[in-house]
């Protein structure tokens, strides 16, 4: 066994609280400046803001699942740790790079979920997308659309009813959200070395934020988004949790067709439900 010295971070689920305080009296909690690997105990969201805050810091990653879905982590156990960290498979995860750009400067920031535009008014979004240079959609009407890296893919790239990606996959989703024109575009999975560029048609009439992770900027003009391959962050899995994942993927896969059922039989049982009233009102007439 290695003497790998482990740094404990925790979210504030009381699970994962209680894990941080168990393994840390197991093999000691280490500050970070003294750490060769950081376990972080938690759900998908605390291995996200961990990630984060590790941008620049060479230290893998290892997360253990204290939270709900944990696609992004290992199955918890405390019995080991040190051999399962030596016996694990590292996976090397890139950040999106955002450039926006407003009426009075040009604004940067790193995204490991996604970067997302969002209408700021009543008024829907107006937008103009560009991939490589080359136009693909000449005018896209919605609430806003989302780039998503594989890290993000089942967070709110899932709630938009975007595709979910493998951690391993060379891949970007591009997901619009509540689209109204063209309304049957469901989005696009692209080349993870692709670089978008989103124009904002009528900016005056229809503000447009973009939100990079937990940074938002508003009123802007346009933005780039490409992926970072200059950061490198490193995570840590066990050979079966790859298992796991693809698991996890059918599971959500299968539940997002399911909601979409359901959402679709709902919108039938109102029309029926108006077409009858519309129908008996005519009668009564």
């Amino acid at each position: 066994m290695s003497d790998k010295k482990l740094h404990f971070v925790s979210s504030d689920y009381p699970d994962a609280i209680k894990a941080k305080k168990a393994l840390s009296q197991t093999y000691k909690n280490y500050k970070i400046s003294e750490a060769d690997v950081v376990v972080a105990l938690g759900g998908d969201g605390l291995m996200l803001q961990t990630l984060h805050e590790n941008i620049g810091n060479s230290l893998p990653i290892y997360g253990m699942n204290r939270g709900s879905i944990g696609f992004l982590m290992n199955k918890y156990e405390e019995d080991n740790l040190i051999g399962r960290i030596d016996k694990a498979e590292m996976t090397r995860v890139y950040p999106l790079q955002m450039e926006a750009i407003t009426e009075n400067d040009t604004k940067t920031a790193k995204a490991i979920n996604e970067v997302s535009l969002l209408r700021q008014t009543y008024q829907a979004a107006k937008i103009q997308i560009f991939i490589d240079g080359k136009e693909r959609l000449s005018e896209l009407i919605c609430d806003g659309i989302l780039l998503s890296t594989p890290a993000g893919s089942t967070a709110y790239n899932l709630s938009a009813h975007g595709s979910i990606l493998p951690i391993t996959s060379n891949l970007l989703a591009l997901t619009p959200i509540s689209a109204f024109r063209p309304r049957r575009w469901k989005g696009a999975l692209i080349p993870h070395t692709s670089v978008v560029k989103i124009d904002i048609l009528e900016s005056e009439k229809r503000p447009v934020s973009v939100v990079a992770d937990n940074l938002e900027i508003r009123d802007i003009l346009s933005v780039k988004i490409f992926e970072d391959r200059k950061t490198e962050l490193l995570m840590l899995f066990d050979p079966e949790t790859k298992l796991e994942e693809k698991k996890k993927i059918r599971e959500l896969q299968s539940q997002a067709r399911q909601d979409r059922v359901e959402l679709m039989e709902k919108r039938n049982n109102l029309l029926i439900s108006q077409m009858i009233k519309q129908h008996s009102g005519g009668i009564r007439d």
